[in-house]
């Protein structure tokens, strides 16, 4: 396994997590800043990752040049919080934010990746985006109105 993780310099890793968490901040932030001032029905959904609300499976990433960042674990886990502080805070049905948070999405990966991550699964293994894309509009409908601060796991099973 490489060790990535021993080679990430501070800098590196604050940049990283300020660029990615900071965006979603500043977007939840003005999502609500809107709300506020409209008062006008509002649903937020957030995209996380398995890799938000689990430990990483290193092992189906050996016998490739890929790793799983140890800035992507740490952006996406903020999300997830970031979201229900957020609905907290407004505290008002009408404003909602929640996540999804997807297991792995084909992107041309290496076989032997997709092979690994597969065992890990139910069936399918590697999702495509369309996949996820029916929680995220039961997210945005009138169907999930008081769902709030929640997050879909949408994965094949692969954080079980």
């Amino acid at each position: 396994m490489e060790l990535r993780f021993f080679s990430v310099e501070l800098e590196d890793f604050n940049e990283n997590v300020s660029l990615h968490l900071g965006a979603s901040f500043l977007f939840m932030q003005q999502c609500a800043a809107y709300f506020q001032k409209e008062r006008t029905l509002f649903s937020l959904v957030n995209i996380s990752s398995v890799y938000g609300l689990m430990a990483p499976r290193f092992e189906v990433y050996d016998d490739t040049p890929m790793t799983m960042p140890v800035e992507y674990a740490a952006i996406k886990s903020a999300v997830l919080q970031l979201s229900k502080y957020l609905t907290s805070y407004v505290s008002d049905s009408q404003f909602r934010s929640n996540c999804v948070s997807p297991g792995g999405i084909f992107d041309n990966q290496p076989e032997v990746f997709v092979e690994k991550y597969r065992k890990y699964c139910l069936g399918k293994g590697m999702l495509d985006i369309v996949d996820v894309m029916g929680s995220i509009i039961f997210l945005l409908s009138d169907e999930s109105r008081y769902l709030n601060g929640q997050n879909l796991v949408v994965d094949d099973g692969f954080s079980l």
